[in-house]
Order: structure tokens, then C-alpha cells, then sequence
């Protein structure tokens, strides 16, 4: 099973494509609660150069508390990752996780319809950026 809902556009910058995940995001519910930059960690860190590179924790709050109500440590699987990364080719690629993969760790049948609406709500996401 494939682990995210994947995208890649070459017809725009990296800041673009942030940009127009930023609003996808916010335009289906979820808020961004963590952003890291990537590569800008790993040449602070390691002094080695990566394409850009962003991971974005983006958050639905009604569907968190959903989750967080029925299964009370998933919490610590929150929130959904987005990246978006320069691929080297030309493109920016799209890339967020599918919290039914994610959840497949956790034998509850009341959080896999959660992820399954999480999912289709990210398929949009991905679609519309």
C-alpha cells in the first residue's frame, strides 16, 4: 500500500507550490501547526546541501478531536505531514502522508473511517494545489 497521496508540478516555483499548498490546506480545514525547513536543518546541522525540501504538519481540528476522542493516544501519530520538495527534475513534488496507511498500526475500526474521510479530504488537497 502506497503511504502518501503524491503530485508533481512543473509549471511552478517552490515558493509557488508552498504557496498554493498553504491555501489548499486552509481551503479544506486544516491549519499548518509545524513547519520545518528541510534542508535549511540539515546545512545547520550537517553543512550538507539538499534541494529544497519542507514539511508541513498540517491539522484538521474537527477530525483531530474526532480521532483524538475515539483513540486517545493517537495523538502521537498527529498531524498529517505534507512536503513539498524540489525533485531535481524540474518538478515540485507534492507529497501527503495517507492516514489510512498511517493508522493501519492501530486495530480500531471507528478511526479507520476517521482516515478514510481524512484521506478523500487530502486527495483534494493534493488535487487542487
Amino acid at each position: 500500500m502506497a503511504y502518501t497521496i503524491d503530485r508533481a508540478i512543473s509549471d511552478a516555483s517552490f515558493e509557488d507550490v508552498t504557496e498554493r499548498t498553504r491555501k489548499a490546506l486552509a481551503d479544506h480545514g486544516f491549519g499548518v501547526l509545524t513547519e520545518i525547513d528541510v534542508a535549511a536543518t540539515m546545512k545547520k546541522k550537517l553543512d550538507v546541501y539538499m534541494p529544497s525540501y519542507l514539511i508541513l504538519g498540517a491539522c484538521n481540528p474537527s477530525m483531530a478531536h474526532l480521532a483524538i476522542g475515539i483513540e486517545p493516544r493517537i495523538g502521537a501519530m498527529l498531524p498529517c505531514n505534507v512536503i513539498i520538495r524540489d525533485t531535481g527534475n524540474g518538478d515540485i513534488g507534492i507529497s501527503a502522508v495517507d492516514p489510512v496507511a498511517s493508522m493501519q498500526a492501530v486495530a480500531n475500526d471507528r478511526l479507520t473511517s476517521v482516515a478514510s474521510e481524512v484521506r478523500k479530504m487530502l486527495e483534494t488537497v493534493v488535487r487542487d494545489i
